[in-house]
């Protein structure tokens, strides 16, 4: 609470102290630029190397803003406040007081100053020159050193006609302007500047105009380099080509836009380079929009590869038909006259073979070992339990083909084996003795 009512005190004393106000009278002209620079030495402050030690309000005397021609930006990088502005013509022969507020945020001391524009007729500058410089910022163009540097340029090389009366009609942010922010923070946002002056352009300037005009469909081109390029490098400028223009002009250049019909019938507007009316431009209204049909587009993008495979489709197909009736094959002719009996034929062959196979698969005889106890001889009983002839019986040694052995579809039966004797036990039966004195 103490320190809130500290702070109130302060206010007031301050409050009590800025009834002096400090005037400031600065010529200017109209159509060209001017710049004011606020810092803290014209309130006979100190800086103390505090960020953002001062703060500056400011607008027009008794009025809560600035005019709409004149701007005031802020500079981190100088610590001070810049005004600029280029006065139009119905601003001649008048004074326009700026009111400034000053305020020492570390002392809460604030003082009021009163800058007095005092605004002289000058003719409006007939040619002009638009540029837009990559590599600077709004706040270093405001040295009056590197404007000299850039009038230079053009007084001393490309158009000397100018010497006389070549001034700045207009310069201000580029991001202000709609272009966008560069994507890293310590590079420049860029500044756009106006050059005027009533002499004719030279030779050598619509040779320039020339040769950056293909360029005017792009919107930046940075990389694009000109003739004069190293002529600007050298004094520390990289211009954005696409953004230079030459223009001429008959009235303000500060102007608001208007309905290009009215511009014609007052004879007023811009002017380019060769002369002609350049109508300034105008928000259209939605009824004036022209409009597009696009049913003849689509039908001619269906029609003409519709006709290409049309034409196509007609070659392919008479080709084909002509060379087929010169072709004379015998065994095609044959081939096709009997394919359906051929077709026949293959599944009456496949019906056949199919039935002899499954005649063959149910003739044949499974057997397995059927021990009638443990004390008789293992024999192989058939599954099928088909009588068994030993008449019919052959030696396993007679695997030759005999005439009038067992056969069904021509496919012949393994016969049974013989009974085996159990070994190793005394009471099995006597070995039997077969044909040709073999013990078994």
């Amino acid at each position: 609470m103490k320190s809130l009512l500290c702070v109130t005190v302060l206010y007031i004393v301050s409050s009590v102290r800025s009834e002096e106000t400090i005037v400031v009278t600065d010529d200017v002209a109209v159509s060209e630029l001017f710049s004011f620079r606020v810092e803290p030495r014209l309130f006979n402050w100190t800086y103390e190397g505090l960020s953002e030690q001062f703060q500056y309000r400011t607008s027009l005397a008794n009025k809560p803003d600035l005019p709409a021609w004149v701007r005031y930006m802020y500079s981190t990088e100088y610590h001070s406040g810049f005004l600029y502005g280029t006065p139009p013509v119905k601003t001649s022969d008048s004074k326009v007081p700026i009111e400034i507020i000053a305020l020492n945020r570390l002392t809460y001391e604030t003082k009021r100053m009163v800058l007095l524009l005092s605004v002289h007729r000058k003719k409006p500058a007939k040619n002009s020159i638009q540029m837009k410089i990559d590599n600077l910022n709004w706040v270093h163009m405001m040295d009056p050193g590197r404007i000299e540097n850039l009038k230079n340029i053009f007084r001393n090389d490309l158009w000397p006609e100018s010497r006389p009366d070549l001034h700045v009609v207009f310069m201000d942010s580029a991001v202000k302007l709609g272009a966008r922010l560069p994507l890293r923070p310590q590079q420049r946002e860029g500044v756009v500047v106006h050059l005027g002056s009533n002499a004719d352009f030279s030779d050598r300037m619509l040779d320039l105009h020339k040769e950056v005009k293909p360029l005017y469909k792009i919107p930046s081109c940075t990389y694009k380099r000109t003739s004069v390029q190293t002529t600007f490098e050298n004094s520390g400028f990289k211009l954005d080509w696409c953004a230079f223009r030459l223009t001429a002009t008959e009235d303000d250049i500060t102007a608001l836009p208007h309905h290009p019909v009215d511009n014609l019938k007052h004879g007023g507007g811009r002017k380019d380079v060769h002369g002609q009316h350049m109508m300034k431009w105008d928000a259209p209204h939605k009824s004036e929009l022209p409009e597009r049909n696009y049913s003849d587009e689509v039908a001619i993008s269906f029609a003409i590869p519709g006709m290409i495979f049309a034409l196509l489709l007609c070659g392919l197909t008479i080709i084909l038909c002509f060379q087929h009736e010169k072709l004379q094959d015998d065994d095609s002719e044959y081939y096709f006259n009997y394919v359906f009996f051929i077709c026949a034929d293959f599944v009456r062959m496949q019906k056949s073979s199919k039935h002899e196979y499954s005649m063959a698969a149910s003739n044949v005889q499974m057997v397995q070992y059927s021990p009638d106890d443990i004390q008789s001889t293992i024999k192989l009983k058939s599954i099928r339990d088909a009588p068994f002839d030993d008449n019919l019986s052959i030696s396993p040694t007679d695997s030759f083909y005999r005439e009038g052995s067992p056969h069904i579809g021509n496919m012949y039966m393994r016969p049974k084996p013989p009974p085996y004797k159990l070994t190793g036990n005394s009471k099995s039966p006597a070995p039997v003795q077969r044909n040709g004195g073999i013990e078994i």
